[in-house]
């Protein structure tokens, strides 16, 4: 399958490559102003951002939509897939859009990311905004805790959270593009409320999934999250994320999130010093910047707008 007539969906915004960290990225940018890097989650890629990128440009930001490593149009090398690789691209990537620091806006997988890059690289974080996942400790937590939560079959429904059937080898990937990407589309409308996604949404999904080695390269952060927990690697990232964040912090979830419930993300303020604020997306699952684009850019941009953030 050509990759780029699947990932550079037409539009507003322009495409280009940029080299960071080592690896070539996609992103897709529209507007002029202060930078806003935008980081999806799984299963998607910078698509997911389009509502944002037109109302961010509209309000005067920057906005970058980028495929993490291993999606869409970027590079899927055979290693890197671990949250401090992914916070070293994100790193990169302010970098070579030529800023020093960026308001990083992640959902699910990206907003992970953005939690270790504040943790790591402080320095690149002007404003945090965290979208449908908690702080990693806390996910960590809650694998630990309680693995039968989430220890679903990918035969089923996943509505209780990520599966560690992702751990297995090969037949996750295998099930993720059988009968042309089903089950992604069973994952959007399993974590999302009710009316979201329509077909071509899936459609559009399940056409960048099937980008080899996507369905691989997409689990291997799930893969490493599990796995580095007892490992030297895992405890190491595990006292770097005590640090706190020091940067103002937006955390918006949506109100009926079946994958990340907002009880379990709730609490993330106790690791951030600096401003931070809690929304809930009311009617909005798992993608509340695409199920509630106008409540979830109303809350955005409100916070951006402000000077002084409340706690």
């Amino acid at each position: 399958m050509p990759v780029e007539p699947v990932i550079q969906i037409p539009g507003p915004w322009t495409h280009r490559s940029v080299t960071a960290n080592g690896s070539r990225f996609h992103v897709a940018s529209m507007g002029e102003g202060p930078l806003v890097l935008l980081l999806h989650g799984f299963p998607e890629f910078w698509w997911t951002w389009r509502h944002q990128l037109v109302s961010l440009s509209e309000a005067g930001y920057r906005a970058v939509a980028v495929d993490l490593r291993g999606y869409g149009g970027s590079d899927k090398p055979p290693r890197g897939y671990d949250l401090i690789t992914a916070a070293a691209d994100a790193a990169g990537l302010i970098r070579a859009l030529g800023e020093a620091n960026a308001t990083i806006v992640g959902h699910d997988w990206g907003a992970l990311t953005a939690w270790t890059l504040a943790a790591y690289f402080p320095k690149a974080v002007h404003r945090l905004a965290v979208v449908s996942m908690a702080h990693p400790l806390r996910m960590r937590a809650r694998v630990l805790s309680s693995p039968f939560t989430v220890a679903q079959s990918l035969n089923e429904s996943p509505r209780g959270g990520y599966p560690l059937a992702f751990q297995v080898p090969m037949w996750p990937e295998r099930q993720l593009i059988r009968n042309g990407g089903e089950l992604v589309g069973s994952i959007l409308s399993s974590w999302s409320a009710p009316g979201w996604p329509d077909a071509g949404t899936v459609r559009a999904y399940q056409r960048a999934m099937r980008i080899p080695p996507v369905a691989h390269t997409s689990l291997e952060y799930h893969r490493w999250f599990v796995r580095s927990t007892f490992r030297p690697d895992g405890l190491r990232y595990a006292r770097q994320l005590r640090t706190p964040v020091t940067a103002p912090v937006l955390h918006l979830h949506g109100a009926v999130d079946p994958c990340i419930p907002p009880q379990a993300a709730r609490g993330a303020g106790r690791y951030v010093e600096g401003p931070y604020r809690w929304k809930v997306i009311e009617g909005a699952g798992h993608f509340p910047h695409e199920e509630r684009p106008s409540a979830f850019d109303a809350e955005l941009l409100g916070w951006l707008a402000d000077p002084e953030p409340d706690r």
